[in-house]
């Protein structure tokens, strides 16, 4: 999945998304063009290199659009969303009945997929300050388990009545760190284990069929204190696929300018993520997309097992597409 600009994509990232066969795009940025305009987007997106670039299969068009500090897409036809804790406030109805009409303008706009809801739990208001990737900027819908879990549960399903998939985020948790994959480097989780109780907002949404969810940048200490949970396999094949039985789509948290993930090389990055089990990487950096298809069709010729691997990512999205 690769991010081009939500007003639009220049030239050259146009090209590279046919040239390099670009299965899904993410719409990054902020845009003001409203339902309409990003709607004209959108069509020169799936248009792109089509039907030659994707064998005439659909692109996946997604977004972030969770509310406050994080709406990608506004304007004519676009609701003002407030923050994730502002959302937490509202009854559960309320808020399945928003995301409805949230996910209406999304698919009149052509987005089918939502990078949300915010499924992380911060422990206490106390501490969401000091939460830089979530709680700093009000993105959590609360403080317990049982709040995030019932306002993440109706989010997706307003999401998904209204022709949006949710994305659920981001698995296995950043609500109890302090620094921000985005802007920091081995952003460290002391706490969560392979069994915590803060998984429980994840485990309700895949128990209730979502199809989605994302992986965080974070490394987890007490989970596998060797690798990042985008290389862990004991993050996603162990926990996701094997305790929570996820299986859906695996979708990283981006890849190529999270400073999280600045010791690696692009191709690096994505054979180790795709190795450890992920679905689909997720890099907003376009000029990054060329080295990364080299990485991975090079690896895929040397490794069968590999191959394998890919093949199987890559049947798991065309059924989702298909679906």
């Amino acid at each position: 999945m690769m991010g081009i600009p939500a007003t639009g994509a220049d030239a050259p990232t146009l090209r590279i998304l046919g040239a390099d066969h670009v299965g899904n795009v993410f719409l990054k940025g902020r845009s003001k063009l409203g339902v309409s305009g990003t709607r004209h987007v959108v069509d020169a997106v799936r248009a792109t290199g089509a039907p030659a670039a994707t064998g005439g299969i659909r692109r996946f068009v997604a977004t972030d659009q969770e509310g406050g500090a994080v709406q990608v897409l506004s304007g004519p036809g676009f609701s003002a969303m407030p923050a994730g804790i502002v959302q937490g406030g509202w009854t559960a109805d309320r808020l399945e009945a928003s995301a409805r009409t949230w996910a209406v303008e999304l698919a009149d706009a052509g987005v089918d997929v939502n990078l949300a809801p915010v499924t992380d739990t911060v422990p206490s208001a106390a501490f969401a300050p000091s939460n830089a990737p979530i709680g700093a900027f009000g993105r959590e819908f609360g403080y317990t388990t049982q709040t995030v879990s019932t306002h993440s549960l109706a989010f997706s399903r307003g999401m998904k009545s209204g022709g949006v998939q949710p994305v659920v985020k981001h698995f296995p948790g950043l609500g109890r760190v302090t620094a921000n994959t985005d802007t920091t480097a081995d952003v460290l989780d002391t706490v969560t284990t392979r069994n915590d109780q803060y998984l429980q907002p994840f485990a309700a949404n895949i128990e209730a069929g979502n199809g989605w969810v994302m992986v965080s940048n974070a490394r987890y200490e007490r989970i596998d204190p060797e690798n990042i949970a985008p290389f862990s396999s004991k993050v996603m094949e162990g926990m996701l696929r094997s305790d929570q039985g996820f299986s859906g789509i695996i979708i990283s948290d981006d890849m190529c300018k999270a400073v999280a993930l600045s010791a690696w090389a692009y191709g690096s990055r994505a054979v180790n993520f795709f190795n450890a089990g992920g679905t689909m990487m997720l890099c907003v950096n376009a000029a990054a997309i060329p080295a990364i298809t080299r990485a991975l069709v090079a690896e895929a010729r040397e490794s069968s097992a590999f191959r394998a691997r890919i093949d199987a990512a890559a049947l798991l999205v065309l059924r989702a597409k298909l679906g």
